[in-house]
């Protein structure tokens, strides 16, 4: 497993990209009710310049898409010195029907590529009669992908890093792990020290005010899914009255602390996993058994201890371990139509070939077949790192805090546990802390929930959907992590209607 929280739609996970959460918040300590300021830190007089830009749009990637930089101040404290672009693509209503202005879209993370979500999937797979009234549009923030993109570690490095064994049994087992956050730490400082104090979720939602004014639309209208609900809370809280049509599908709770948040999702990962186990037990070619999911969460259990000790063969240099044999599990956690690529997989793996395993936490990784990887675990630390304190100190106070994430989850709870810990070595101080976001003012925002999320559990959209003074909770009675647009054409209709015309839906609304 790695050890950053990673937060991303199954949209992006189709191609079995994983989303982990962990490390970021003090356990323990109670949200804090402060927000971030109404306003950027600069007078709009003095970020005029950003506001007023013209982009130079081209044609690029897919047939249909266009692109442009748009540029924000690296400091928001200082609008007249470093400047950072943000790459931004669009592509153009369809009609027929009166154009309804812009439509930003957000697939999560902290790291995820909106520009690659939207050229591989909204453009051309969100519902088409949104896509005929809206421009659909992404930017992807600071410090991701194509906009300045936080570099920490190579290749080698990199395959090295999510090796780590992160269920250590011992002294030296543990020092390795704590090394292993250090180097990471200490990579991102060397390759990225430059960006890596102004890549917070509050910066990005500014960036994001700047994108709407330039695009020319007096509000924003937006569809944030798992970690981009976040965002686009963040955004409402800054900026309610320039706040539009909002969608958060797969919400975020912004008022709990990380290490609450982390076991929350560890519980998560949980309640997906029994739902796995409760299909695979049922199928003939079931590698956990067919006795009952309990049985087969024991299983699995014991298989990861096998690997720890003895890891299998994979094909190439690298073999696989427990560490990458988790990740490769709960990467198929986030959608019900991998489970049975996941039972194939796990299949090989107990047979002594654990190369379909490791494809799976490869994908996760977004690792490329010539090594590299992209920027996303990087970007992923940068933000979480900055958004909240860390969520553990040291290895004694996870030591204290296993007993519970194990409660949480028999399966995954150690593993998730330490990886909390990646936080406490970070070379940047957060600048932000757990806090309501009820952004007093802001139109009627869409919250939507998946009861059975493993990334995004259901009573955190519960939480926001109430915090949010005009929020409305649309709930998906089902499996996998978000809802809009992965079949449920009760979702799509209600989300439809409401980016549409306004209308948002009615109390209670529930889709299975």
């Amino acid at each position: 497993m790695d050890s950053s929280r990673l937060l991303r739609t199954s949209a992006v996970t189709l191609s079995l990209v994983g989303l982990l959460m962990a490390g970021c918040t003090e356990g323990g300590t109670t949200p804090a009710a402060s927000a971030p300021a109404p306003a950027s830190a600069a007078s709009a007089e003095q970020l005029k310049e950003y506001y007023g830009q013209r982009p130079a749009w081209r044609a690029c990637g897919t047939s249909g898409f266009e692109c442009a930089t748009v540029k924000a101040p690296l400091d928001y404290a200082d609008p007249h010195g470093e400047k950072i672009e943000l790459a931004v693509s669009r592509v153009k209503a369809t009609g027929p029907g009166r154009r309804l202005g812009s439509l930003l879209v957000n697939p999560g993370g902290p790291g995820g590529s909106a520009v690659g979500y939207l050229q591989g999937y909204a453009g051309i797979g969100y519902p088409a009669p949104v896509r005929a009234r809206y421009d659909v549009v992404a930017v992807d923030p600071r410090g991701v992908a194509r906009s300045e993109p936080v570099r920490c570690l190579d290749g080698p490095q990199m395959d090295a890093y999510t090796q780590v064994d992160q269920t250590p049994d011992d002294p030296g087992e543990t020092a390795r792990l704590t090394a292993s956050f250090k180097n990471f730490a200490a990579g991102c400082a060397k390759l990225s020290g430059r960006i890596l104090p102004y890549v917070s979720t509050v910066e990005s939602a500014r960036d994001m005010d700047i994108v709407r004014a330039v695009l020319g639309d007096k509000k924003l209208n937006y569809v944030g899914a798992s970690y981009g609900t976040f965002l686009g809370a963040t955004y409402a809280e800054l900026f309610p009255s320039r706040t539009g049509r909002l969608v958060l599908d797969g919400a975020m709770d912004p008022s709990l602390p990380t290490a609450e948040l982390n076991r929350d999702q560890t519980a998560g990962f949980e309640t997906a996993f029994r739902s796995f186990a409760a299909d695979c037990v049922e199928q003939p070619d079931c590698p956990l058994g067919t006795e009952s999911p309990a049985a087969a969460a024991a299983r699995l259990k014991a298989f990861f201890a096998e690997l720890d000790d003895r890891p299998v063969p994979t094909g190439e240099t690298r073999e696989l371990g427990e560490a990458l044999a988790t990740t490769g599990v709960i990467a198929a956690m986030y959608d019900e139509s991998a489970w049975p690529q996941l039972r194939e997989a796990l299949t090989r793996a107990m047979g002594g070939e654990g190369s379909a395993l490791l494809a799976l936490a490869d994908a996760y990784y977004e690792r490329e077949d010539d090594g590299t990887y992209s920027n996303l675990m990087y970007a992923n630390a940068a933000v979480n790192c900055l958004d909240q304190p860390p969520a553990f100190t040291g290895p004694g106070q996870v030591t204290a805090a296993v007993p519970s994430f194990e409660k949480a989850s028999p399966v995954f709870g150690r593993g998730l546990a330490w990886a909390s810990l990646n936080c406490a070595y970070w070379p940047t101080k957060a600048t932000g802390t757990a806090h309501r976001i009820e952004a007093h003012g802001a139109p009627p925002i869409v919250v939507v929930g998946t009861t059975r999320d493993p990334a995004t559990p259901y009573k955190w959209a519960k939480s926001l959907a109430a915090q949010l003074s005009s929020g409305t909770l649309l709930t998906y009675d089902g499996d996998g992590h978000t809802a809009y647009g992965r079949g449920s054409d009760c979702i799509d209709t209600a989300i439809n209607t409401y980016l549409l015309d306004g209308t948002v839906p009615p109390p209670g609304k529930r889709c299975r």
